[in-house]
């Protein structure tokens, strides 16, 4: 795969989670990783990592045209699964690494329906002699760096919250996922596929 083809899958991958038309998969990151503090680096890089693996595992299958599904039943569940995490996190009581682990099958479960979401677009851009592998690979790599950009952006705002404000970690955790939950709720509602 020529270098080109490859920074060009990249960058789609990247404006896949960076672009502002990408507000449900930001949306979905922020729920994810709002129970965090800067302190958890690792294993919110994990748990980005496990989102892109749900992510591309789905969208390799809908290339593939193993899986298919309807785009308005798509576009109706990714904000289902951002509702889903944020309630998650506003019920949850602690935010200890045992009770938190349920986000990990969280990030790979719904990040199954996040790939659906892009797999049209890019079945279509993927020409019959292209190597399907390289540019998938292309894309979840350009995937990956922007979930990791976004998550170093977060993590950097609750640095600056957590030391040099009186703000508890409980309340941002109430706050951002309660914004989430909201955002979330209307585009499902709007999405409603019947």
């Amino acid at each position: 795969m020529p270098l080109q083809d490859f920074i060009f899958y990249f960058k789609l991958g990247w404006e896949h989670i960076i672009s502002l038309d990408a507000l449900d998969h930001q949306l979905f990151i922020l729920a994810l990783v709002a129970i965090y503090s800067y302190t958890n680096i690792k294993q919110v890089l994990i748990l980005v990592t496990a989102f892109t693996i749900g992510h591309s595992a789905t969208l390799l299958l809908s290339v593939l045209d193993i899986i298919r599904f309807e785009s308005k039943w798509v576009e109706f569940l990714i904000p289902c699964t951002i509702v889903i995490t944020a309630l998650s996190n506003l019920f949850r009581k602690n935010f200890n690494m045992e009770s938190v682990r349920i986000n990990y099958f969280l990030a790979l479960g719904f990040g199954l329906v996040h790939g659906m979401g892009f797999a049209n677009s890019i079945r279509m851009m993927l020409a019959k002699d292209q190597n399907i592998g390289w540019g998938l690979f292309g894309f979840n790599v350009g995937l990956e760096a922007g979930q990791v950009f976004m998550v170093l952006i977060i993590l950097i705002v609750t640095f600056i919250i957590f030391n040099y404000t009186k703000i508890k970690r409980i309340s941002w955790v109430l706050f951002i996922s309660a914004a989430v939950f909201s955002l979330a709720l209307k585009m499902a509602l709007e999405r409603i596929p019947f």
